[in-house]
């Protein structure tokens, strides 16, 4: 009988330990099986802690996790986690301040507001970190509707952001020491960040600009804090100012929801049937591993699966509430998702017919 591991015999008995200590060996040199196990393991993790402590916003950390280890990215160093956390609380300080001392002058904060998110395009246009970005256009955009229903919720919002956000890098750090990357693994490198000025990267940001501004002029100036919502996936969706990107995020993250909606409902289901904290972690583990296998199996629709899983948690997290439906929930993020995809595609159709500056290379 051939086998892949060795078998220890003691006397007339093989040692199990053995053979799963040699398949366990084994499996950590397969690139793909250690993406598999970390993103599975560090994302039960993070919905462990933030179930069992449950501090402000904690279902941003299991959300952030995912978002971070569904990338094949290489271990952060001690720098980049350090740099991460940085950027996390200086683009929700960045929100906060503006909000707080320009709001009451609607015109100025206004006209900075704008300021900013062309600069936090066009950062991101030249190469800047996509985290930063990420969290400076979400908290420009929550913050000035925060202070709207109450003066001291901006604030206590941007601590849990920030706290929920620090304990995602952590524990980033945690997957990649439990389930480290093969020493043979090579990782390309990223090239650095444009300090010049980019005119391709100007008008991009512009254009993207030009597509956020009206919505959220409309949104704050109004306190439609209900759809703040459409905002943030507007803001997402015309990070690249292409039409044909803005229809394919969309639909990406249509079909995502879809998929973690229908997941969610299951998962829930299940949870009411057998309300353990121990299952719920099982039951969490075994769909995040299911998810993980088809993130990185290579395959077409792996693409949907990582915000698939993401929409599962945000809609579990939601049906937890006291008197939530889920049904209402699901229906409501997908309106908001269309609401959104419906307004970044015709924003882009008209810039596109009416854009008077050529494009330069």
């Amino acid at each position: 009988m051939s086998t892949n591991a060795p078998l220890v015999r003691f006397g007339n008995t093989y040692n199990p330990y053995i053979r799963i200590k040699a398949r366990w060996k084994a499996m950590l040199q397969d690139a793909k099986a250690v993406r598999v196990l970390r993103l599975s393991i560090g994302s039960t993790i993070a919905m462990a802690l933030a179930y069992s402590i449950n501090w402000s916003l904690a279902v941003l950390t299991p959300v952030f996790t995912v978002v971070i280890l569904s990338l094949p990215l290489p271990k952060p160093s001690l720098y980049h986690g350090l740099k991460n956390m940085i950027e996390t609380m200086l683009a929700l300080t960045i929100g906060v301040l503006l909000t707080l001392y320009l709001l009451p002058m609607p015109f100025v904060f206004f006209l900075v507001f704008g300021l900013a998110l062309f600069h936090s395009y066009y950062f991101i246009n030249r190469g800047g970190s996509f985290w930063f970005v990420l969290m400076l256009l979400i908290s420009l955009l929550l913050m000035p509707m925060l202070t709207h229903v109450h003066g001291g919720l901006a604030a206590g919002v941007s601590i849990g952001f920030i706290w929920s956000g620090w304990v995602a890098v952590w524990l980033v750090f945690v997957a990649h020491f439990l389930i480290p990357d093969p020493q043979s693994q090579v990782f390309p490198r990223k090239p650095p960040r444009n300090k010049n000025y980019v005119p391709v990267a100007a008008t991009l940001a512009f254009k993207s600009t030009l597509v956020l501004f009206p919505i959220a002029l409309l949104f704050i100036t109004f306190q439609l804090s209900d759809y703040v919502s459409v905002m943030i996936y507007s803001a997402i969706f015309s990070l690249s100012p292409d039409l044909s990107k803005g229809k394919q995020a969309v639909e990406k993250l249509l079909i995502s929801t879809f998929i973690g909606g229908a997941v969610a409902y299951v998962f829930y289901s299940l949870l009411v049937a057998v309300p353990e904290y121990y299952f719920f972690m099982v039951l969490f583990f075994l769909v995040s591993l299911v998810f993980s296998s088809i993130i990185f199996s290579g395959r077409s629709e792996a693409k949907y699966y990582s915000s698939a899983l993401v929409a599962m948690i945000v809609l579990f997290n939601g049906s937890m509430d006291e008197g939530a439906n889920f049904t209402s929930l699901f229906l409501t993020r997908v309106l908001l998702i269309s609401m959104a995809g419906v307004y970044v595609v015709l924003a882009l159709k008209f810039l596109d017919r009416y854009w008077p500056f050529p494009a330069k290379q």
